[in-house]
């Protein structure tokens, strides 16, 4: 401990300490007050809502959810850089540490009062945190500064023990505030395990899924026609999943309509539930990709809601909000035409999981979730598309949103092998909301051939097909395409997804070989 005396590292270490401390007691004080967000994750909601809308795209589509780790991770090895840095200002002056910490708790607090719901009481967790840092750093810097005041020829002298048990005695009381403080709010937190519990009360009005006769072709490989829940696809861009319980879930519908309606959970159920297959797809699906799937959704119908609402003349959208702030832009006709539409509360026969949007998500057949799929929705404004701006259709997506066509292989898969023969091609294809007529293969360039179709309760799920072939050996290509109800071809032409939705056809190339 003598070098404790000359040491840059001691005064580095007492402004992570102290720095540390200050926002694990941050992290408690929020979650006593039951905010959403502790502090770093409120950063890190900040960071991405003012990302240029290039690098947000970017993430989207190379990094998909790593993104999110990735800048976590980089918010914290900021702040511990950050701290370090305070630290070693302290040594100069106690003062610039206090100025330096104030600057953390500004970020912070600009973080918290941007979150969805925020009030006065977001800003708590910062001031709060903001006292302790500039706290411990006080106990801590003082502390070590009389230390390292001391002559050389006082070192291991009777001052010395004296004033370092104190500077240790100071260590260990922030550390273990920091350390007891991070372990009381992982216990104070939202009540996951109630949500969970809120979860194993079953609604009776939801029935359990029964696939279809013959929707099912029964091949090897190929997806199944009913999407497992923990097998459906996630996309949202919350750092933290909200955690709703039954009790405490609450939609306002609002905005240019006659009547403002406000809706609990047991007055959203008593209007009675519908149920219904339908098929979700992300508008960052490309081709052949695996953004998509097939579920038993239980929920009670837009339509007959917005109709009590009465929208006044001229609105042609709805503003949906989530619990974490995140928002859409829905066509009005969408939600008022006749299709499914629903705030869904269970899937396949089980009330939704939190990150799928527990207790209340948005379901509209044939939109991709980025304008309609909106989870934990509490908030619902009818409006203008001229009036609002959307989260994705800030950042250069389309407005509307309408499913593309489009078919996939999934047998045989790209680069795989079969055996020569008799073989089958198999896959998907959707077309919500308009339907699949016709699913036609081609091989090594060879014509057309129409497939197997399995059918489908209605034109809002997807539809699987298969074709049955006489394969040489060697190597093949098959690409597909789809013909949907209006007659219309799927495109060859190739787009990316943004602004909405990806186009072109799909193939896969594969070997067959004797004795496979």
């Amino acid at each position: 401990m003598a070098g404790v005396r000359r040491s840059r590292v001691a005064w580095v270490l007492a402004g992570l300490m102290a720095g540390y401390a200050g926002l694990a007691v941050a992290y408690l004080v929020a979650e006593l007050i039951n905010l959403r967000l502790d502090p770093v994750n409120s950063v890190a909601e900040l960071v991405r809502d003012v990302m240029p809308a290039d690098v947000v795209n970017w993430s989207r589509e190379n990094l998909g959810t790593d993104s999110k780790h990735i800048t976590f991770i980089i918010i914290i090895v900021v702040v511990t850089v950050f701290f370090a840095g305070i630290g070693l200002l302290a040594r100069r002056a106690w003062w610039l540490g206090v100025v330096g910490f104030g600057v953390m708790a500004l970020i912070y607090g600009a973080a918290a009062l941007s979150n969805n719901g925020a009030s006065s009481t977001s800003l708590l967790p910062a001031v709060v945190g903001y006292l302790v840092m500039v706290g411990a750093l006080w106990l801590l810097t003082q502390r070590l500064a009389r230390l390292q005041a001391l002559p050389d020829t006082d070192v291991y002298g009777e001052a010395w023990h004296r004033r370092r048990r104190e500077f240790l005695v100071v260590t260990a009381a922030v550390v273990a505030t920091a350390a007891v403080s991070s372990l009381l709010a992982r216990l104070a937190g939202r009540d996951v395990r109630g949500v969970e519990q809120d979860r194993k009360t079953k609604n009776r009005q939801v029935s359990a899924p029964e696939v279809p006769d013959g929707a099912r072709l029964d091949v090897e490989g190929a997806a199944a026609w009913m999407t497992p829940v923990a097998e459906f696809y996630l996309i949202d861009t919350a750092f933290v999943k909200p955690a709703i319980r039954y009790r405490d879930w609450q939609l306002r519908i609002h905005g240019m309509v006659e009547n403002e309606i406000v809706l609990d959970f047991e007055d959203l159920v008593a209007r009675g539930v519908d149920e219904a297959w339908i098929t979700l797809n992300c508008v960052s699906n490309e081709v052949g990709g695996d953004l998509i799937g097939n579920a038993w959704f239980s929920g009670v119908l837009l339509g007959p809601l917005l109709a009590e609402a009465k929208p006044l003349a001229g609105a042609d959208a709805v503003l949906q909000t989530s619990d974490d702030g995140w928002t859409c832009g829905t066509p009005l006709t969408a939600l008022t035409d006749g299709r499914n539409a629903m705030l869904a509360i269970a899937m396949n026969g089980e009330p939704l999981t939190i990150e799928h949007g527990f207790p209340v998500r948005t379901v509209v057949p044939g939109l991709y979730g980025y304008v309609s799929a909106t989870k934990w929705v509490v908030d619902m404004e009818v409006t203008t598309f001229g009036d609002i701006e959307a989260y994705w259709t800030q950042r250069g997506w389309g407005e509307l949103g309408p499913v593309k066509m489009s078919s996939r292989i999934e047998v045989p898969s790209d680069g795989g092998q079969v055996a020569a023969g008799p073989s089958v091609v198999a896959g998907s294809a959707w077309s919500q909301h308009t339907g699949i007529s016709k699913v036609e293969v081609s091989v090594d360039g060879g014509p057309w051939q129409a497939c197997e179709l399995g059918t489908v309760p209605s034109t809002d799920t997807w539809v699987q097909w298969r074709l049955e072939l006489d394969l040489a050996e060697g190597d093949h290509t098959a690409v597909v395409r789809a013909t949907d109800k209006d007659g219309q071809v799927q495109t060859s032409v190739v787009a990316d997804v943004l602004p909405d939705g990806a186009t072109g056809w799909h193939d896969v190339s594969f070997s067959a070989a004797a004795g496979t």
